[in-house]
């Protein structure tokens, strides 16, 4: 599958999207922009819907510059005419929800999502008067029989959390579009080089940044790109109503760590293709799940719409009881990989997701689905986020409890 943006080549874009030499100082690396207001020499109106396209910058809850360079970059890399960038992943998706649908609309979401997300479909949005439908995602006939008269959007995951189940993005999106409704992708497992979204019909592009965008597990994000009519409607519901913001200092540390996104992608993937073929290798492993192995039951999906298979690794041990001993053994003998909740970072990062926990609490399946997420997961898996480190010492770290 080809890169949606030609013009320039991926570590040029990363580095320079959005950015330039400041133009009073000449300053190289862009500098941070920690005021919350702005002088200006132009009588503006007090709303910011009087706000025009080249307004100058005015307050920061309405934009800042640290936060516009991050958006130009992640537009950028994803190929789309703009991007709004907010306080978290979980902003990022109740911007999605609340600025497209009102009382009355009807929603699908995947039905294996990050818990936060799981959670906001299952218990809040109905309470806002929204019918939700939870869907598998990998079952194009449940996603099209899902669909209503009513339906204003799917919003859909892939790998999903916590299991690397895919979704067939380009199929999903032409049941939406011919159904007249938006496709809304969380990509945070893929990240912005992984998956060509624009091409596979994507209309908006759902990133936790605290993972893959910002890299180095030191700075809170989220981010949505799509066509700039539907940004532009986020902005003013989510960004300026809301006031879900980032703030400039994070986004100015996600953005330099946006720097060296292709080179981190492809040092993820890599590693977690040997850390996956190893574990796939132990006889205390019952079963691997990663994008990039042939044993991957959607294998065939991954080589299709993947440019980069990530770093994300879930596999099963046993039964519960076995899962929760084998973590307490990572948290007292683990030299290297952190027993921590996230992903995405620099720093290898481990955590135990029992099964009947999660249905207690975000999944809540029942039937056909709950058999379909324990093909996957079993009595509960371990979600392996293989960082940055070299792979033989993620191995031997893994090997003093598995091995």
């Amino acid at each position: 599958m080809t890169r949606r943006n030609a013009n320039r080549g991926l570590m040029t874009t990363s580095i320079h999207a959005g950015e330039g030499p400041d133009p009073t100082t000449g300053a190289s690396a862009p500098a941070l922009y920690m005021s919350s207001t702005f002088v200006t020499d132009q009588v503006a109106g007090f709303s910011a819907h009087n706000l025009e396209e080249q307004a100058p910058y005015l307050y920061a809850r309405w934009a800042n510059p640290n936060v516009r360079t991050l958006e130009a970059k992640i537009s950028a890399l994803e190929g789309t005419g703009d991007c709004l960038c907010l306080a978290s992943g979980m902003a990022a998706a109740t911007a999605i929800f609340l600025t497209f649908l009102s009382a009355g609309d009807h929603v699908i979401v995947s039905d294996v999502s990050y818990a936060g997300v799981a959670e906001l479909a299952r218990d809040t949005l109905p309470r806002l008067g929204m019918t939700v439908s939870m869907v598998d995602m990998s079952d194009l006939a449940a996603v099209s029989g899902a669909i209503r008269p009513n339906t204003k959007l799917i919003h859909t995951e892939s790998p999903v959390n916590p299991i690397g189940r895919l979704t067939d993005l380009a199929a999903v999106a032409k049941l939406a579009h011919d159904a007249g409704a938006l496709i809304s992708c969380d990509a945070t497992f893929a990240s912005p080089l992984g998956q060509a979204h624009v091409q596979m019909g994507i209309d908006l592009i759902m990133h936790s940044a605290t993972k893959y965008i910002g890299g180095h597990g030191d700075a809170v994000g989220g981010a949505v790109a799509g066509n700039k009519q539907l940004i532009d409607k986020m902005r003013t519901e989510s960004a300026i109503h809301h006031g879900g913001i980032m703030s400039p200092f994070n986004a100015w540390i996600i953005a330099r760590g946006m720097a060296t996104l292709p080179l981190r992608m492809k040092a993820h993937e890599a590693g977690a293709m040997a850390v996956a073929s190893w574990l796939e290798s132990q006889k205390t492993v019952t079963k691997v799940i990663y994008p990039g192995l042939k044993s991957h039951p959607q294998y065939h999906i991954a080589q299709q719409q993947m440019t980069n298979t990530s770093g994300m690794i879930s596999f099963q041990v046993g039964d519960r009881e076995r899962g929760e001993a084998i973590a307490q053994q990572m948290i007292d003998q683990f030299e290297i990989i952190h027993y921590a909740v996230s992903l995405g970072h620099h720093r290898s990062l481990i955590f135990w997701m029992g099964t009947d926990a999660l249905m207690e609490t975000s999944f809540r399946l029942e039937g056909d689905q709950l058999q379909s997420y324990r093909a996957y997961a079993g009595d509960g898996v371990f979600r392996l986020s293989v960082g940055l480190e070299d792979a033989d010492d993620l191995i031997a770290d893994l090997g003093r409890v598995l091995g």
